[in-house]
């Protein structure tokens, strides 16, 4: 009975594995390389990350060499304008710390791509960042932008690079919504190869041997790295897994707050006629006002006119390196439509503000991130040499079968 209920664990173990793994595998490895690649993409493409201004003092950043203005940069806005605000993060960029006046840059924008245009702005939050815009309309991508003149820098597509690729693989499979959702169940599929390999793992005696033999063949050493590994880092790597799964399908968080009775934060709506807007300058500083001490994050702007201004900022309790903490704003007079902390959002919200940093390893620093690169690499090794095994015993099985 023992060993008919053991084989039916191996059964669910393996075609499990063999049927999604291969997902999880791409998640993995393409997690560890985001690790790495996008601080190696700062690294070598500077112009679209530092601001030329500090290029052109010589000074580097991140240890990124200086360069010359790069080709074709275009002028979205000649010079330093009188409609210049200062934010709270945008420390010494240009002259005195003020940056370009984000509502120049709007209607630059528009004037380029059209009035039905989502942007996000984010402004730098270190002296030698640029001003990076995030475009949805007739063209999808990222601007770079001088801070301190508008000129820009370069521009990105949202399909263009190794890292935005990397990225959309990581995600979403390249698939969007779909691959958002097949992740999902993906992970929930990792949830059920962690419990039927501790199953075949536990030992009869305690404590276990937990060696990995590397000089019996390397059948054998990638059965000990399959076994081994995956009972001691098993757990790290479903937080890995879980928290993915909760960032990339929006429907997860919904079930959690459903689950204990927590009220979704909805959007606010705008009532009454078609207005002109305030510029974007002066409604980022009535935000600024609310909350004094808060960075700004991400100024959001929808492509619908009937739809409210959202400015997202960190406040100095938050875990969240973005920041959650949202305003949202009737960007014709700048009414305060609602205002949440990042400690006042649903329960899905407040566990965000965890979650995103712990995935990525920033809530720990850098011994967190060499983590996260770690247990990305291990899923891959996993999924990899428990395929391995399975491939090199089937003439064993076919044997024992005859």
């Amino acid at each position: 009975m023992q060993a008919r209920l053991r084989a039916l664990w191996l059964t669910c173990h393996r075609w499990t594995a063999l049927t999604l793994g291969w997902l999880l595998i791409v998640a993995g490895l393409t997690g560890a390389l985001l690790v790495v690649t996008r601080p190696l993409d700062e690294w070598i493409h500077p112009e679209y990350f530092v601001a030329q201004g500090i290029l052109a003092q010589g000074i580097p950043a991140r240890g990124n060499p200086t360069q010359e203005d790069p080709a074709g940069s275009r002028v979205v806005q000649g010079g330093l304008t009188s409609g210049m605000v200062a934010h709270a993060n945008a420390p010494s960029v240009g002259a005195g710390g003020r940056i370009v006046s984000l509502d120049t840059v709007r209607q630059a924008i528009q004037a380029e791509f059209g009035t039905a245009t989502a942007m996000t702005f984010r402004p730098p939050r270190e002296p030698h960042e640029t001003l990076q815009v995030l475009v949805r309309g007739t063209w999808r991508g990222t601007l770079y932008l001088d801070p301190s003149t508008g000129i820009e820098q370069g521009r990105r597509g949202e399909d263009e690079g190794f890292v935005n690729t990397l990225f959309r693989l990581h995600s979403a499979l390249l698939m969007e919504t779909t691959g958002k959702a097949i992740l999902a169940w993906a992970a929930l599929a990792y949830l059920l190869l962690l419990i039927t390999g501790l199953v075949l793992w536990w030992p009869k005696h305690w404590p276990p041997k937990l060696r990995i033999e590397l000089r019996k063949g390397l059948l054998r050493g990638l059965f000990d790295v399959h076994r081994t590994g995956g009972a001691v880092l098993g757990l790290v790597l479903a937080v890995s897994v879980a928290t993915g799964a909760f960032m990339a399908w929006r429907p997860i968080g919904g079930w959690i707050n459903a689950l204990v009775g927590s009220t979704p934060v909805a959007m606010p709506t705008l009532r009454g006629d078609p207005a002109p807007s305030l510029p974007l300058d002066t409604l980022v500083e009535r935000a600024q006002a609310v909350y004094p001490d808060g960075l700004v994050g991400y100024v959001m702007l929808a492509a619908q006119p009937n739809r409210p201004v959202r400015i997202r900022m960190r406040l100095a309790d938050e875990p969240h390196p973005n920041g959650v903490s949202t305003i949202w704003m009737d960007p014709r007079d700048g009414t305060i439509l609602s205002a949440q902390r990042w400690n006042e959002l649903d329960t899905a919200g407040r566990l965000n503000a965890f979650i995103y940093p712990l995935h990525t390893g920033e809530l720990g620093g850098v011994p967190l991130q060499i983590v996260t690169a770690l247990a990305g690499w291990l899923l891959g090794i996993l999924g990899i040499s428990g395929a391995w095994l399975w491939w090199r015993r089937r003439p064993l099985r076919r044997n024992a079968a005859i």
